[in-house]
């Protein structure tokens, strides 16, 4: 059996691919609506985090034979533990994540952490658009609320979200509580609608969106920083569906049996 670690929609796509496939697997995934895809597919799945004690816990009681991390390509933890409960379980850990989008623009600032996005966004005076997500919302919060600042948040519409926005202090009227993935003209739009003059975002690849966010804000010619991803050593490097399939095949026919 493997441990599929399901942290995108392209990476459930690709558990569905595996289990039509014949590979027998159980996914894990952060939140119940990111189960939903696996439960209609009849996928097994787990919902919560998970530290290295508990993987190799489940590695161990499953007797699964491999990892597959598929988690988001920011969700460095979650690599890291994967990573490590295979090494001490002694079975194949493989990465896939989706590839990476180029652009260049003189608008585009790239920079290696969300702090860092947010001491140098917060010399900025307008309309900022955070389109990052909840998980490191304190730190925008501590940075970018401001008089000389709108600090507009992009999030999923849950309870928990905006029970944060409350006690951060993040006013009703500056959230944008809706579920992607959305498309250039609705991405646009809402730059439009909020007379956004900067956006925050992260480099999560075409299924993410970021693509879209990115060409509506360099065609409205407004600013971005850019968080690039975490620079993780990954064992097994695989950003296709192909290359996983293949090194899986590799795995059944060596020492390693699925």
């Amino acid at each position: 059996m493997i441990l599929f670690l399901a942290g995108t929609s392209d990476a459930r796509a690709l558990a569905i691919q595996l289990q039509n496939q014949g590979y027998p697997l159980l996914a894990t995934v952060v939140t119940e609506s990111a189960a939903e895809s696996l439960h209609a597919r009849n996928i097994p799945y787990q919902v919560g985090r998970l530290s290295v004690d508990d993987m190799m816990e489940m590695i161990q009681k499953q007797k699964m034979t491999c990892v597959i991390d598929a988690s988001h390509p920011y969700a460095e933890e979650a690599s890291k533990t994967a990573m490590a409960a295979a090494l001490a379980c002694e079975i194949p850990y493989i990465r896939y994540e989706r590839p990476e989008e180029q652009f260049i623009s003189p608008l585009i600032t790239e920079v290696e952490s969300y702090e860092e996005a947010a001491k140098l966004a917060q010399y900025h005076k307008g309309t900022i658009m955070l389109t990052t997500g909840s998980k490191t919302l304190e730190i925008f919060a501590e940075y970018l609320i401001r008089d000389e600042i709108r600090l507009i948040c992009r999030m999923l519409p849950n309870v928990g979200n905006m029970e944060k926005c409350n006690r951060l202090g993040i006013k009703q009227k500056d959230i944008i509580a809706i579920q992607g993935p959305f498309s250039e003209s609705l991405n646009k739009a809402l730059c439009e609608q909020y007379n956004v003059t900067l956006m925050i975002t992260k480099e999560s690849g075409k299924v993410g969106s970021v693509d879209e966010k990115m060409a509506a804000a360099l065609q409205l010619g407004i600013p971005v920083i850019l968080i690039k991803r975490p620079a993780i050593k990954y064992e097994n490097f695989c950003t296709s569906f192909e290359e996983v399939t293949q090194l899986l095949g590799g795995f059944i026919l060596g020492k390693h049996k699925l």
